[in-house]
């Protein structure tokens, strides 16, 4: 299964359902289903400066080195100024939203037992051996 390393607490939000949208500087084609997993990174402190997001990841455990959940890849979208202005405060909160990124859109979210793996950059593989 194809995975993708998410740094805190966003891996988490994702899990939790409260982001739905992952951000990146690069596009994929890549439409299918995709575990989340949570970097080693610590939460870096200028995070911890963005007190909107902070209220929405405060109260949950962070998952750090793990695969948490599987979600499906629904769509990788150019973001133009349209699509920012029609995106959700709440996610707006979550994300790096600026012309030129890209949004990854993820739909059906289910977490799973916790899968202690080392995270690479990327899309890549995991197998189960």
């Amino acid at each position: 299964m194809k995975v993708l390393t998410i740094k805190e607490p966003f891996a988490t939000l994702i899990m939790n359902e409260i982001k739905h949208i992952e951000t990146r500087s690069w596009k994929t084609n890549y439409r299918e289903e995709i575990y989340i997993q949570a970097s080693i990174s610590k939460i870096k402190k200028e995070i911890y400066e963005r007190k909107e997001l902070v209220k929405l990841f405060e109260n949950l455990d962070m998952h750090y080195g793990n695969i948490i959940c599987k979600a499906y890849l629904k769509d990788c979208i150019y973001m133009d100024e349209d699509f920012i202005k029609s995106i959700n405060h709440q996610e707006y909160v979550c994300g790096r939203y600026e012309v030129g990124r890209y949004a990854w859109i993820l739909d059906n979210i289910e977490i799973i037992s916790p899968i202690k793996v080392k995270g690479k950059l990327g899309i890549w593989n995991y197998n189960k051996n």
